[in-house]
C-alpha cells in the first residue's frame, strides 16, 4: 500500500529556522522539495547563502568517533549544543598534544634509523669515529666497490699507491671498506678509487666512539623512543576510552545540527528588509502531517499551510509503502523493477501472494519445502535479508504442496497425496486427449492471472486519467472482455457444456478485437480532437492488421507461458525419483541416504534457484508487464536520505 501525502509549506522568522527544524521536523519523515522551484510564481524569494558553521566541529566528531570499535552500549545520551563543541575541542586538543608528539618521536626515529642504516656496514672498523672524522693531515673515504675491483685493487693496484684500505663488511656482490690517504695527493688517489667504480659514502659527525658502540648507542636510543610512542599510545588510548559515550553524545549533537543547516539548500527566504521569513516545503504522510499541525498550534511563530490539491503542484508525489510486515521482504522486488508511483496500484502484497504461490506449486515437495521454512527463517532473524525471508515465505507453500502432491524428500510412498502426483494424474480433454492435470491447472491459473492483471490495469489508467489504456487498449477494458470471453468459451468446450450462440461470440470476440484495432482513433473521439483519423490511412490499416495480429499472438504466448509451472512440479518429482534410484530406494531395498541426503540438497539448490528466477520471470514480464508502470520516485525523509 501507498501512504497518503500531503505537501506542506512551513514558514517563520529567518532565524528560527534552526529552532524549527530541530524541534518539530526532526521528530516527523518529511520529504522536503526546493522551495525556489516549488514557489517559483511566488515574488521576492531568494536562496539562503549562510555558510554552515557546524561543519568542521562536526567533522571533528566524527573522526574522534572513528577512532573507536564498535558503538557504546545502551541508547546515546542527549547532549546540548555548547557542550557538544567544548567536548569535541577540549578532545581534540588532548589528542593533538600526543600526535604532535608522537610525530616529532618518528621524525627522530627515521633519523636515527638513517644513521644506524649509514654507519651498519662499517661496524668491523675498531677506531674511535670522531678522531677519524678530526684527521688534520690524513684525509678518509668511506664507501663501497664491487668484488671484481676490490680484487683489481689488491692484486694491481694496492702496492703502486700510498693508501691503506680497511676491509669492513663483504657483501653478495660489494665489499664495504675505508681507506686512508695523505691530504697532498688526495685528488689522485680519489681519481684512481673512482677509476675503480668506488662508490663514496658520506659519514657525518655525529658519532660516538667506535662503529660498533655507535650502533649501539643509537639501537639503544631507537629502543627508549620506541618505548615512549608505545607509552603515549597507551595513554591515548586511555584518555579515550574515558570520554567515548562523550564523543558519542557530542557527534550525535553535531551531526543534527549540521543537517539541520543543510536543510537551508533547500529552504527560500523572503527579500524584506524589515522582515525576513524562512519557507521550506515538502512532502508528509497524511497522519504526521496531521500530528505536526496540532503541536504547532500554539507556536506563534510557527506557520504551516496544507496543499491537498496535487494538481496545483511542481513536483508529483513521492512514494512511501507501507505494507504489512509479512509482505515488507517482496517490496525488494518491486524497487528492483521500479516504485509505483504515487497514483498507482502497489503490486507488493500482489507479488508476495502469486510468488509464493508459484513457487511452491513448481516446487511442492513437504520435507525440502520444510527446510527452506526454518532455514530461511533462522537466516532472516541473523541477518534482516529480505531474500531469507521470502524464501522462508515460498518454503511454507512448498511445504502445503508437498503435502498435496505426496511428497517429502523425494519419496512418494510415505504419506498419500491430498490432491494428486504430478507425475502420474493426467485429463482427458476434448479434441487434445489426455493431458496431464497439472498442464491444465497451471494454464488456468495463468489466464486468471492474466484476467486480475487487465484490472489492475484498467483501475491504474483511471486513475491517472489514460483514457487509451483503460478503455481501448489490449490490457484495457477491450482487452478484458475479449480475454474473459476466450477463457469462458474454452473452459465450456474442455468441460463439454454448451457454446454460446454465433451472434453472442461474434459480439464478444469481434467488437472488442475491432475497438482495439480503433483505439487511436476512439480515444481522439474521446478526447474531442481535432483530427480523429491518420494523414496516412492506408498505412493505418496496415501497421493496424500486423498488430492485431501480434496481439492476438502474444495473448497466446502469454497464456502457454504459465506452462512452465506445471512443468516444473513434474521436473521435480522426475528428478527426485532419479536421485532415488540413484540411492536404491526404488529397488526396495535399504537406501543410501548419504545419496539420498546429497541428492536433495543438490535438487534444493539447483532447482529452487531456478524456480526462483523463472517465477520472478513471470511477475516481472506477464504480470507487470501488463499493467505495472513503476515510474514513482521514492519518499526519502530528510536527514535520512
Amino acid at each position: 500500500m501507498i501512504e497518503k501525502m500531503k505537501f506542506l509549506s512551513i514558514t517563520g522568522p529567518k532565524e528560527d529556522i534552526d529552532r524549527v527544524v530541530d524541534q518539530y521536523l526532526s521528530k516527523y519523515e518529511i520529504h522536503l522539495e526546493n522551495a525556489l522551484s516549488e514557489l517559483r510564481t511566488v515574488k521576492d524569494l531568494r536562496p539562503f547563502t549562510d555558510a554552515n558553521p557546524y561543519k568542521d566541529i562536526w567533522q571533528r566528531s566524527l573522526q574522534l568517533k572513528e577512532l573507536f570499535q564498535g558503538e557504546i552500549s545502551g541508547a546515546v545520551p542527549d547532549m546540548d549544543l555548547e557542550e557538544a563543541v567544548r567536548t569535541v575541542d577540549a578532545i581534540y586538543a588532548s589528542l593533538e598534544e600526543f600526535r604532535s608528539r608522537r610525530a616529532e618521536l618518528e621524525a627522530s626515529i627515521k633519523q636515527m634509523e638513517e644513521s644506524k642504516e649509514r654507519i651498519s656496514p662499517f661496524k668491523e672498523l675498531n677506531y674511535n669515529l670522531s678522531s677519524i672524522l678530526h684527521f688534520k693531515y690524513i684525509k678518509f673515504r668511506f664507501g663501497r666497490i664491487s668484488k671484481e675491483y676490490y680484487e683489481k685493487l689488491n692484486k694491481y693496484v694496492y702496492d703502486t699507491i700510498d693508501t691503506m684500505v680497511y676491509k669492513c663488511q663483504e657483501e653478495d656482490d660489494y665489499v664495504w671498506i675505508v681507506y686512508f690517504v695523505p691530504k697532498t695527493i688526495r685528488k689522485k688517489i680519489d681519481a684512481i678509487f673512482a677509476s675503480l667504480h668506488f662508490e663514496r659514502y658520506y659519514i657525518p659527525d655525529e658519532y660516538e666512539g667506535t662503529p660498533s658502540e655507535a650502533n649501539s648507542i643509537l639501537e639503544e636510543k631507537l629502543q627508549q623512543q620506541r618505548d615512549e610512542i608505545s607509552s603515549l599510545n597507551q595513554r591515548e588510548a586511555a584518555s579515550l576510552a574515558k570520554h567515548k559515550t562523550e564523543v558519542f553524545a557530542a557527534a550525535k549533537r553535531l551531526t543534527t545540527f549540521s543537517n539541520n543547516f543543510n536543510v537551508r539548500k533547500l529552504a527560500a527566504c523572503t527579500a524584506h528588509e524589515k522582515a525576513t521569513f524562512y519557507i521550506l516545503c515538502g512532502w508528509m504522510s497524511a497522519v504526521d502531517a496531521e500530528k505536526f499541525q496540532k503541536e504547532i498550534e500554539k507556536d506563534s511563530d510557527t506557520f504551516c499551510i496544507v496543499e491537498d490539491d496535487h494538481e496545483n503542484l511542481i513536483s508529483p508525489p513521492p512514494t512511501k509503502l507501507r505494507n504489512p510486515k509479512l509482505f515488507r521482504p517482496f517490496e525488494m522486488f518491486i524497487r528492483m523493477y521500479g516504485l509505483p508511483s504515487y497514483d498507482e496500484f502497489d503490486p507488493t502484497m500482489l507479488v508476495g501472494l502469486t510468488y509464493s504461490f508459484l513457487f511452491g506449486f513448481m516446487f511442492g515437495d513437504a520435507g525440502q519445502g520444510l527446510c527452506l521454512l526454518i532455514g530461511g527463517f533462522i537466516l532472516y532473524k541473523m541477518k534482516k535479508a529480505n531474500l531469507a525471508a521470502i524464501i522462508s515465505c515460498c518454503g511454507f507453500f512448498s511445504t502445503i504442496f508437498g503435502f498435496m502432491f505426496g511428497s517429502i524428500f523425494g519419496f512418494e510412498d510415505i504419506i498419500e497425496p491430498v490432491w494428486l502426483r504430478p507425475a502420474e494424474a493426467m485429463t482427458n480433454l476434448p479434441f487434445i486427449g489426455k493431458l496431464n492435470t497439472v498442464f491444465v491447472v497451471a494454464i488456468a491459473i495463468g489466464m486468471g492471472i492474466i484476467l486480475l492483471t487487465m484490472i489492475l490495469n484498467i483501475k491504474n489508467s483511471l486513475k491517472q486519467k489514460d483514457l487509451e489504456k483503460s478503455w481501448f487498449d489490449t490490457n484495457g477494458a477491450a482487452g478484458f472482455v475479449f480475454y474473459a470471453s476466450m477463457t469462458a468459451v474454452i473452459t465450456l468446450f474442455m468441460t463439454g457444456r454448451a457454446l454460446p450462440a454465433g451472434i453472442v461470440m461474434a459480439v464478444m470476440f469481434v467488437i472488442p478485437l475491432f475497438i482495439i484495432f480503433f483505439k487511436e482513433p476512439l480515444t481522439a473521439i474521446v478526447e474531442k480532437k481535432a483530427e480523429i483519423m491518420p494523414a496516412e490511412k492506408g498505412m493505418f490499416f496496415v501497421q493496424g492488421f500486423f498488430e492485431l495480429f501480434e496481439v492476438l499472438l502474444s495473448y497466446f504466448s502469454n497464456t502457454l507461458s504459465f506452462v512452465r509451472v506445471g512443468a516444473f512440479a513434474v521436473s521435480h518429482a522426475a528428478m527426485m525419483q532419479v536421485v532415488l534410484m540413484l540411492a536404491g530406494a526404488e529397488s526396495g531395498g535399504n537406501p543410501n541416504w548419504i545419496i539420498v541426503i546429497l541428492g536433495n540438497l543438490f535438487v534444493c539448490g539447483m532447482e529452487g534457484l531456478i524456480v526462483g528466477i523463472q517465477v520472478l520471470r513471470l511477475e516481472y514480464y506477464e504480470l507487470f508487464s501488463r499493467f505495472y508502470r513503476g515510474n514513482g520516485r521514492e519518499f526519502r525523509p530528510y536527514g535520512k536520505a
